[in-house]
């Protein structure tokens, strides 16, 4: 665990950005891993749907838990998890929630500054709850990376100046509090990525989405890691929705030809 930790840190490089794709549950995690990404993530959405919740912290932390320990156990590569909110009131618990996740193989984990995408926590209990997610990981040894999602450019109600600055104090409090990266999620104006990514000395974390530069030009903006969210959760669940919509409409069975064959997946399992 220690080695992943280490390499799921190097993987970090400005300029050279990471792909990561955001894994809904272990058969996801799976086929990803058998592609050659690197590492996987998980998305908050896709899993919390995947387990029969709405995304936006009400997963049950005992569901995630359990359902991180199946993805680390089918894939060899390392493994960071959307964490939301740190799944605790207080730092205090989100530290012992941290604990929990890296007792279940993870390397890596995002903790968010927003509260339900319709508010910010203050500066200074999102930095404490930052700093107690680092304080559990250094405590049980694990040189775990920790990705401080900037939630402004969700919640809105600011100026794009004020937005920009406030994302960027936000993003070196939560740097000096202990996190390793910064996850500025929705910025997708390429101007202001190149300028983030300028102002803050850390590796920066993009979220895809359709419309958005591609991998060589992020990287050319300073970017260092770029992840698809719940982006191909969505794209799943569409693709399952079109195809079962065109059984039931036309009667005709056509729409279930597969690029996937039992035997791959299968596969992906040995």
């Amino acid at each position: 665990m220690m080695d992943k930790a280490r390499h799921f840190h190097a993987l970090h490089r400005a300029g050279r950005p990471l792909l990561l794709p955001n894994a809904w549950d272990a058969g996801s995690a799976a086929m990803f891993a058998g592609m050659d990404f690197a590492a996987i993530a998980t998305t908050s959405g896709g899993l919390a749907w995947s387990l029969g919740h709405a995304d936006g912290e009400q997963l049950p932390l005992r569901e995630l838990l359990a359902a991180v320990c199946r993805i680390v156990r089918v894939v060899d590569v390392p493994v960071t998890v959307d964490f939301e909110a740190g799944f605790g009131a207080t730092p205090a618990q989100v530290g012992e929630s941290v604990r929990a996740l890296l007792d279940t193989g993870a390397v890596g984990l995002n903790l968010e500054d927003g509260i339900a995408h319709a508010s910010l926590r203050s500066l200074d209990d999102a930095a404490a709850r930052i700093a107690a997610a680092r304080a559990a990981a250094e405590g049980m040894g694990i040189p775990a990376f920790i990705n401080a999602r900037v939630d402004g450019w969700i919640v809105g109600g600011m100026t794009a100046d004020a937005l920009f600055e406030d994302g960027v104090r936000r993003a070196r409090a939560y740097l000096d509090a202990g996190a390793d990266g910064i996850y500025p999620i929705a910025l997708a104006e390429p101007a202001t990525i190149g300028e983030f990514c300028a102002a803050v000395a850390a590796p920066v974390n993009i979220g895809a989405r359709p419309g958005l530069p591609d991998l060589a030009a992020l990287g050319r903006l300073g970017v260092a890691r770029v992840s698809t969210a719940t982006r191909l959760a969505m794209l799943a669940l569409s693709a399952a929705r079109d195809a079962a919509q065109a059984v039931r409409d036309t009667g005709g069975f056509d729409v279930l030809a597969s690029g996937v064959g039992y035997d791959d997946v299968q596969q992906w399992f040995d």
